[in-house]
């Protein structure tokens, strides 16, 4: 693979996965390209070689750079003077381990959709790779891209907590509450089939957000677990449902909840944090406040680029307080900071620290851990497991 050390020009992206009918892989590209720092110029988009060169053809990227397959993708992109410097992975579950891999093999960065892998074990074949190949691998966890997440990691890092007692984290959505899988839906399709999704269903699909997000914010390990997953839609074979306590090591407790399957709750991911000196709280469905309840005070509400706020937040904001930034923005600034810290190792430089708490192979191999341990619980009759 040629080096390539302007850190001005924009890199060059591909892309396997994200044909049409496939939402994350639009989503990636709207966020890549917000501040510019990527141009999509290569892809493998679809499992079938001519729907990928028509999904290619309505994304502009040239004829003779829309691949068959991610293998040929990556072998012919390795031997180009101007082939990608980093491949976005859009594909279902079971695919993400194999494409990144081929990819990181090609000596090619990596930025891979969430849960990184279907199991532990390939997680961690993944995490050695990359500490070999010293390439950059970014995860997107798009929730620690919200400026105001980023707000409560640096409250909580400062001690405006105190010493933290509980951490509540919950993500109901309501789109499973049948059986939509039947319905010809790609999204539904491929999420509850075991064979795509892997071994866990709406636990890793958005229970793996919620704990990330608590993990991000208040940088505790979590210690031990019992869980109870539970498929209420009849003749499902992946959970829609999931409730969780968690034991964190320092003595905190959490409890974790996410399911698929209540009516009335589109993407209600909500975070709550409470520490001996007082409290915090974040809808992802109202992104743009943070409400800080200090001991003994009115709480107060914080508000994105708006009087109070850190560096990290306000770096992480684009517009004037008071026009709503979300879920696209949030994506778009994790793609930023991947472009800076994929820069900073092109020049051979450190990348700028406001980039660098991004989510990555380690987080990867933390959700897939934090996966196992939740299945062998519930396996268990929802017994304490140590994870």
């Amino acid at each position: 693979m040629s080096q390539h050390h302007e850190t001005s020009r924009r890199l060059r992206l591909g892309m396997v996965g994200g044909g049409q009918g496939a939402f994350i892989g639009g989503v990636h590209r709207i966020a890549a390209r917000i501040d510019d720092h990527f141009d999509l110029v290569a892809g493998a988009f679809a499992s079938d070689p001519e729907r990928s060169r028509v999904a290619a053809a309505e994304l502009h990227v040239a004829e003779d750079r829309a691949y068959p397959d991610y293998r040929a993708m990556a072998e012919a992109e390795r031997l180009r003077q101007d082939g990608i410097d980093v491949v976005a992975i859009v594909t279902p579950n079971h695919l993400h381990f194999d494409v990144a891999k081929t990819f990181l093999e090609a000596g090619i960065h990596v930025i891979c959709d969430k849960p990184m892998t279907t199991t532990l074990e390939d997680a961690q074949t993944l995490e050695a790779l990359v500490e070999r190949s010293g390439l950059f691998f970014g995860l997107t966890h798009n929730y620690s891209g919200y400026p105001l997440v980023r707000q409560a990691r640096d409250m909580v890092a400062a001690g405006e907590l105190g010493e933290l007692r509980v951490v509540q984290v919950e993500y109901p959505q309501d789109w499973l509450s049948t059986r939509l899988e039947d319905s010809g839906v790609k999204q539904a399709e491929w999420r509850t089939d075991p064979k795509r999704s892997g071994p866990a269903g709406c636990l890793g699909d958005i229970g793996t957000h919620a704990y990330h997000l608590a993990r991000f914010v208040t940088e505790l390990e979590l210690e031990s677990l019992a869980a109870d997953m539970h498929t209420f839609v009849e003749g499902r074979a992946l959970d829609d449902n999931v409730h969780m306590m968690l034991r964190f090591k320092g003595g905190a407790r959490g409890m974790l909840w996410s399911s698929q399957v209540v009516p009335g709750n589109e993407n209600g991911l909500k975070l709550r944090v409470y520490g001996s000196q007082g409290g915090l709280e974040w809808h992802q469905e109202t992104p743009n406040r943070l409400i800080h309840s200090p001991l003994g005070e009115p709480p107060r509400i914080l508000t994105r680029n708006g009087p109070g706020l850190g560096e990290a937040a306000l770096a992480a904001s684009r517009i004037p307080p008071g026009h709503p930034e979300g879920y696209l923005e949030a994506f778009a600034q994790l793609y930023a900071d991947f472009a800076e810290q994929i820069h900073a190792r092109m020049a051979g430089r450190q990348a700028g620290t406001l980039a660098a708490s991004t989510p990555g192979v380690t987080d990867g191999v933390d959700g897939l851990r934090f996966i196992t341990r939740a299945l062998a619980s519930s396996a268990a009759g929802g017994g304490w497991v140590d994870v």
